[in-house]
C-alpha cells in the first residue's frame, strides 16, 4: 500500500506543482507542520517560509503567504509567491531582503507586518 498523497501548488496565474508526495512541510502560523497521508482534515494559513516536499525528487519552494487545505489526501496549496528554491539566483534573495528590511523600518507599519516581514527576512538569510 502507497504512503504517498497528492499534492499542488497553485498561484493565481498557473499551477506550480502537481505529484504526489511520502511528507509536506509547511510554514505555517502555528509552526512548522509535518502532513502525512492521512492526517486529519485541515486547513490553515502559510507565513513566509519553506514548503519541503519529499518523494523521489525531493522539492523546495519560498512562500510568502497563502492558504493550505488537506482533505481525503489531497494537499492544497494556494499561494501568490512559490519560488522554486533551486532556481532561486542569490542577487535576487539579497534584492527581496533589501526591500523587505526597507519596510520594516518604515514609519507606517503594522504589527503584523512587521511580524511577516521578519519572517521572510529570516527565511531568506537561511538561503544565503
Amino acid at each position: 500500500m502507497s504512503e504517498k498523497f497528492s499534492v499542488e501548488i497553485i498561484s493565481p496565474d498557473k499551477s506550480i506543482i502537481k505529484t504526489n508526495a511520502i511528507e509536506v512541510i509547511i510554514p505555517s502560523y502555528e509552526g512548522e507542520m509535518g502532513i502525512l497521508k492521512d492526517h486529519i482534515p485541515l486547513i490553515t494559513f502559510l507565513r513566509p517560509g519553506f514548503v519541503r516536499i519529499k518523494s523521489e525528487i525531493d522539492k523546495e519552494f519560498f512562500v510568502e503567504d497563502g492558504t493550505v487545505e488537506f482533505a481525503e489526501n489531497n494537499l492544497l496549496i494556494l499561494t501568490s509567491t512559490a519560488k522554486d528554491l533551486s532556481e532561486m539566483k542569490k542577487s535576487s534573495i539579497d534584492s527581496i531582503i533589501t526591500e523587505a528590511e526597507k519596510k520594516i523600518s518604515g514609519d507606517n507599519i503594522t504589527d503584523k507586518e512587521k511580524y511577516l516581514l521578519s519572517y521572510k527576512i529570516d527565511t531568506l538569510k537561511k538561503i544565503n
